[in-house]
C-alpha cells in the first residue's frame, strides 16, 4: 500500500524513451497531427504530447541534444537538462 501510495506521488519522472508519430489529417493533404509519447521512467508511466508541427520540432530537438530529460507530471513542463549547443567545443547548458 505504501509503494502504491509513493508511485502516485511522484511527480517529476526521468524520460527514458521516446516515440514520435504523425498522423494525417481527417481528408487526404489536410494538416495531420504530431504525438510525442514520452516513455517515463522505464515505463513506470507515459505521457502523450500534442504539439503544433513547430512546437514538434523544437521538442525533437531538445530531446536530441540533452543529455537527459525530466517531466513533471503536475505542470506538464518538459524539462531538459544538460543540452549541447553545437559543434564539440560547444559548452552545454546545464
Amino acid at each position: 500500500m505504501a509503494e502504491q501510495n509513493t508511485e502516485a506521488n511522484i511527480q517529476v519522472r526521468q524520460v527514458t524513451n521516446v516515440q514520435a508519430s504523425w498522423v494525417e489529417g481527417p481528408e487526404r493533404g489536410a494538416p495531420g497531427t504530431f504525438t510525442i509519447q514520452l516513455i517515463l521512467d522505464d515505463g513506470a508511466e507515459e505521457y502523450v504530447l500534442q504539439p503544433t508541427a513547430e512546437d514538434a520540432k523544437v521538442q525533437i530537438e531538445l530531446l536530441g541534444r540533452s543529455g537527459s530529460t525530466y517531466f513533471d507530471l503536475g505542470n506538464k513542463v518538459l524539462i531538459p537538462s544538460s543540452i549541447s549547443l553545437g559543434g564539440s567545443s560547444s559548452p552545454a547548458i546545464a
